[in-house]
């Protein structure tokens, strides 16, 4: 028998009310605290901000503390309180709890409230995460910078309140759905990350050569390439149409191993003042906050010529362009770049350094070799990469659309309340 039917015969007869969250329980606003009062040990509290980072359905021990003087002068949540977030950058933020099951009382920030009522709190928690609820919620949100919303408002949302072994058996089944969503997570995320380091590992066994097998040149060798810096271009000057660009940024977050189109587009007569990359140029972006990503590059296999902006530089070579790219991402490439890291707080590596980097240089024909194993290691993990956090997604929405179905009862069509 599926949990469903399950749940369906263990309804059936049962009546189930719907009452106002204010007819049911009591709210309590916690006490305002700050950041700077949270220390590694002490009594147990929770900041509004940890809500959406570190607690989900439920918690029994808190991520922070904070002085024990200071949290007797604060408001607490105890157990089988529901902590609830009250204020957020969206409205979707807003409302989401988490069901305190810990030994001792818990501090709250003066952005959350403690819900006390007779309810299973983790049907509470539960509920408090449904698209009914957060409908229900939505008129009664302040928008602003920051969303909020009062006691008052929460208290206004109807809640279905079956009878209590039902509200256990429920959240059963709802701890068991989340229990093998975030094992299915884990694993997924253990193939994918297994793929990339198998994938890592045969990039440096291709890119290395012994120094006798394959001459090893400073990058600005003559006759092997010369780098030149990108030149003033920022966000504020893209248009919707034009002249392809890359900004440094975007290497980052947009580009991979290389592209054939771009992003972002400036205007032609931008582009007749911009430092231009053509077909088969490195772009680099020369400067990061951290050291890992500095240096990526993207090799640009379009055929038209792009802007390129002046955190950046652009290698014009003779080799392979997807050797070089594929080079930049080993471990020889990134021990050779750390010498040449300058900055505190952002951190770059300038062009005439770059130069000195040395790089094998091995055939055209090893070369083109070499991309083509590297070109089918990185389809396939650029599969994994883009599908597996698609699968975890559509197990998430699996398990919400179960989680919304079993909180669903029938309602009466009109609820009169004072």
């Amino acid at each position: 028998m599926s949990e469903l039917s399950y749940m369906d015969k263990l309804l059936d007869g049962v009546e189930v009310e719907w009452k106002l969250l204010d007819e049911v329980g009591k709210f309590q606003r916690g006490k305002r605290f700050v950041k700077k009062d949270m220390i590694s040990e002490g009594f147990p509290c929770i900041h509004y901000g940890e809500m959406y980072t570190h607690y989900d359905i439920w918690a029994n021990k808190s991520k922070s503390f904070v002085d024990k003087d200071l949290a007797s002068k604060l408001r607490v949540a105890e157990y089988g309180d529901v902590v609830i977030v009250a204020a957020g950058e969206t409205i979707e933020d807003i409302g989401k709890g988490t069901a305190w099951l810990g030994e001792s009382s818990v501090v709250i920030h003066d952005a959350c409230f403690s819900y006390k009522s007779p309810l299973n709190p983790k049907y509470v928690s539960y509920f408090l995460r449904t698209k009914m609820f957060q409908d229900q919620i939505k008129p009664y949100i302040s928008s602003g910078k920051i969303s909020a919303i009062n006691a008052k408002g929460l208290g206004k949302a109807t809640i279905p309140i079956p009878p209590l072994n039902v509200q256990n058996e429920i959240v059963r089944i709802l701890d068991t759905f989340t229990e093998l969503t975030a094992e299915l997570t884990a694993e997924l995320t253990a193939e994918l990350t297994a793929r990339q380091q198998q994938y890592a590992y045969y990039r440096e066994q291709l890119l290395t050569f012994g120094e006798r097998e394959v001459q090893h040149l400073p990058m600005g060798t003559k006759g092997v390439g010369e780098f030149v810096r990108g030149k003033g271009l920022q966000k504020k000057d893209f248009t919707n149409a034009g002249v392809g660009c890359i900004h440094y940024g975007q290497i980052y977050t947009q580009y991979n191993t290389y592209a054939y189109k771009t992003q972002s587009f400036v205007s032609s007569e931008f582009a007749e003042k911009a430092r231009k990359a053509q077909q088969g140029n490195l772009i680099i972006a020369t400067t990061s906050e951290n050291d890992e990503d500095l240096c990526k590059a993207v090799a640009w296999l379009g055929s038209e010529e792009i802007a390129i902006s002046n955190d950046a530089c652009i290698y014009k070579h003779t080799l392979d362009p997807k050797f070089v790219s594929y080079f930049f991402q080993t471990g020889q490439f990134q021990k050779q770049k750390r010498q040449y890291i300058t900055g505190t707080k952002v951190r770059r590596v300038n062009a005439d350094n770059l130069a000195k980097i040395k790089i094998p240089v091995p055939s055209m024909l090893e070369q083109k070799r070499i991309v083509s194993i590297l070109d089918k290691f990185d389809t396939l993990t650029t599969s994994l990469t883009e599908g597996l956090p698609r699968e975890i997604e559509l197990r998430q929405q699996q398990y919400e659309y179960y989680r919304d179905l079993l909180l669903s009862f029938p309602k009466p069509e009109v609820l009169e309340h004072d």
